[in-house]
């Protein structure tokens, strides 16, 4: 872990850069953040979280929330004992659970004339490339007024099929739709530690300067009593946002003035940097927003043309292809060990590449009856996601 932390003094000087470059602030609270002990909602820890959000749009910055609590909010309202193992109570205690949450968070800012904008999102919002539009002109609409967005997944409809999993997955993929983010993850863990956070000889990384699987490693997995994520579901959160340039930090949101702490640049939590080019909105949406239909295997000179000298994908480099897609859809390109390291719109849907894969371009017209594409996939149309 030495390439991946910096001492303090560094970490304070980078955090700083970081802060004076954010236009837009995107929290994510997380459920324990918001409850106390009974599963009731903490109404001081909202107002003081609301106080701070105000001062950062004093800053002139923009502000996003992605709350969870909605369930946990349910819980308590409805007097349940415990939270709801099968999915139609889950639903029922977020549809009580949201409407006390968001007039919770309204209540706070009206004292200061903001209001809060509601908006509730499953995955499909981010996999239809139209809805994922819509999603972000709705919220550069709202920062036209005065209104603070807060963003939760839609939990009262939410399936298998369209979930995110956690508020953490949520937060990445908004704060890919904002203009120069920011992604604050508070949790009640202080950010990512170089060992076992109970134990007094870990210590509390404060900065990552770049992502590899390795991280995954120092997370200990201690899922929350009432959210639905722990440290690993974070971690994911961060590959996604730092992969797309965007920088996180993961702190506790149960400090006093955290985000104060953040906004003046402390040493608050751990700060992970995200790539120095950023990826541009439409290849953020193929890399890391969809869900890829297919798998393509490729052999080794067409990943290196790929990844390190920007190529297209032609058909002679494919060993394999898999699932059910058509044209036009994203697919995933795997190396010859099943690693995952692209993703790009194929030009061809699975019958066809079922056909072509391997063959060389003179071929296909043989085999299709015309070319209607020279590349599989072009480069205009493909992301490197590692």
């Amino acid at each position: 872990m030495g390439q991946h932390s910096k001492t303090t003094t560094t970490a304070t000087s980078t955090r700083q850069a970081v802060i004076d470059s954010a236009k837009t602030i995107v929290v994510k609270v997380g459920t324990n953040v918001l409850s106390k002990a009974d599963d009731t909602l903490d109404l001081s820890r909202i107002e003081e979280l609301c106080d701070q959000v105000l001062r950062i749009l004093d800053t002139g910055r923009k502000v996003v929330m992605v709350s969870s609590g909605a369930i946990g909010a349910g819980i308590g309202i409805l007097g349940l004992k415990e939270r709801p193992k099968d999915l139609p109570h889950l639903q029922a205690a977020a549809a009580v659970g949201q409407a006390h949450l968001i007039r919770l968070y309204n209540d706070c800012l009206e004292r200061r004339g903001y209001h809060a904008a509601q908006l509730l999102l499953t995955a499909n919002d981010f996999k239809n490339r139209a809805r994922y539009l819509n999603v972000r002109n709705t919220l550069n609409t709202l920062f036209e007024s005065p209104v603070v967005p807060i963003i939760n997944e839609n939990d009262t409809v939410s399936i298998a099929e369209i979930k995110f999993g956690d508020n953490d997955q949520l937060a990445a993929m908004v704060t890919g739709l904002m203009d120069s983010p920011l992604l604050v993850i508070l949790s009640v863990v202080a950010g990512l530690y170089d060992g076992d956070p109970s134990q007094p000889t870990s210590r509390l990384i404060p900065l990552v300067e770049s992502w590899d699987d390795a991280l995954r490693t120092l997370a200990v997995e201690s899922k929350s009593t009432r959210g639905t994520g722990g440290m690993q579901s974070k971690l994911e959160a961060v590959r996604i946002a730092t992969a797309v340039g965007e920088d996180v930090i993961i702190a506790d949101g149960t400090l006093p003035k955290v985000l104060d702490e953040i906004l003046a640049g402390r040493d608050v939590g751990t700060l992970f940097l995200g790539k120095h080019k950023a990826v541009p909105a439409w290849k953020r949406w193929i890399g890391f927003t969809v869900k890829p239909k297919g798998r393509f295997r490729l052999d080794p000179g067409a990943r290196r043309a790929i990844e390190h000298r920007g190529k297209s994908l032609l058909a002679a480099g494919i060993k394999t292809v898999s699932g059910e897609f058509q044209r036009g859809e994203v697919v995933a390109l795997e190396d010859e060990a099943g690693e995952e390291f692209a993703r790009g719109l194929t030009n061809f849907d699975s019958r066809e590449m079922q056909l072509i894969a391997g063959k060389k371009t003179t071929e296909i017209a043989k085999l299709l009856g015309d070319v209607p594409y020279a590349e599989v996939i072009h480069r205009d149309n493909l992301v490197v996601t590692v």
